[in-house]
């Protein structure tokens, strides 16, 4: 097992508070591996609007053959961390040259193009950049995206965190996701370590997901190039909610129709039941088996929680106006949130999908058995 935790504030946030909240809830993760994705981001990258941010971790040639290709296709860097350690890291932790996290300005011939282009390309060069790391092993890429920073790697999330010194200034995020434990179903690879992320949508599970081969499948088999990877099957989450928002043109209520769907007998009875039926027919491989709670986060700033059809992994949901967080156990919340009003703390179940907005003023509930938003 491992543990989640996200918080939406609408003050900046230093990473180290997710992490603190992780080491509190330490005994339900082994401690061999932390993610955090970072949005909504405070500091300097306020203050550069529309620009890619690369995330990842590269050696020394790595970082040499990074500037080499992206000057070639016309990208100019606009402003960088890098993130340079000691030259031995702490047990556990592998030794690495460089964590970057670089922002560029978009090359001038992309000024004409769409937006839905642009967000085409920048994945394609996140993909294209992901091999030619794994080609030669000198750089691991995590997100390439506007008001987005990915961090992960290997180790005690604390011990990671303190030997990268997370708790600086250009690291602080209104929204914040943080998941403690490498994936440990398949070989260890940080493109398996939650949470994962396309265009704008980040997810992270908890659980195990034994339905994922058919989803694999039928998402691999959609003609999209991001629907690859797959090292871990936590990662259809991520894919599914970007198919319901970006391909089905669906919101965040229907999401829970997709992964769980009511059983038929209840969609007699649903006010919007004869296009559940059909969305449940279309979609039947997209459904999820295994105990599963998922966290994300949406490309206009809603964070979410989601549980499987029998609530069999822990979540809870809490907090104050202006500060909200979504844990997997009450703990984390408590101590990151002490002074909230407890009574207003909310665990999904499994028909609900609790919804954060970008204002972070109150804890929407959806329940499967509700009317469903008006189709976008």
């Amino acid at each position: 097992m491992c543990r989640l935790f996200a918080l939406t504030s609408t003050e900046p946030q230093s990473p180290m508070t997710a992490i603190e909240a992780l080491d509190v809830m330490r005994e339900g993760h082994d401690g061999s591996g932390v993610g955090l994705f970072l949005s909504d981001l405070g500091g300097p990258w306020e203050e550069l609007e529309g620009a890619p941010i690369l995330s990842g971790i590269f050696s020394n040639e790595g970082l040499k053959r990074l500037d080499r290709f992206m000057m070639d296709i016309g990208f100019m860097t606009k402003y960088k961390l890098s993130i340079k350690v000691p030259k031995s890291p702490p047990p556990g932790v592998p030794k690495r040259d460089i964590y970057l996290i670089r922002a560029y300005e978009l090359p001038e011939e992309w000024e004409s193009l769409s937006r839905e282009e642009i967000d085409f390309r920048l994945m394609k060069i996140r993909l294209q950049l992901r091999q030619m790391g794994q080609e030669n092993e000198d750089m691991i890429v995590f997100s390439f995206w506007p008001d987005c920073i990915m961090i992960k790697e290997i180790g005690d999330p604390m011990t990671v965190a303190e030997y990268l010194r997370l708790d600086r200034k250009e690291l602080r995020a209104r929204i914040i996701l943080a998941q403690g434990r490498q994936n440990t179903n398949y070989a260890i690879n940080l493109y398996a370590c939650h949470p994962f992320f396309i265009q704008g949508v980040a997810t992270m599970t908890n659980g195990e997901n034994t339905a994922f081969v058919p989803i694999r499948e039928f998402l691999s088999s959609r003609g999209f190039p991001g629907y690859m990877g797959y090292q871990s099957d936590s990662e259809v989450f991520t894919h599914i909610m970007h198919y319901t928002l970006h391909m089905l043109g669906l919101d965040v209520p229907y999401y829970k129709h997709i992964i769980t769907p009511l059983q038929d007998e209840d969609l007699e009875r649903h006010p919007n039941g004869e296009f559940l039926k059909h969305l449940k027919h279309s979609c039947r491989r997209l459904i999820i088996d295994g105990p599963n709670c998922v966290i994300g986060c949406l490309p206009d700033k809603r964070v979410f929680m989601v549980q499987d059809r029998k609530k069999l992994r822990p979540g809870v949901v809490g907090g104050k106006p202006g500060l909200f967080a979504l844990s997997s156990e009450i703990c984390g919340l408590d101590a990151i949130i002490p002074d909230r009003d407890k009574t207003t703390d909310f665990q999904p179940m499994h028909l609900d999908t609790v919804i954060i907005g970008p204002d972070r003023q109150e804890v929407q509930i959806c329940s499967q058995k509700d009317t469903l938003p008006p189709l976008r």
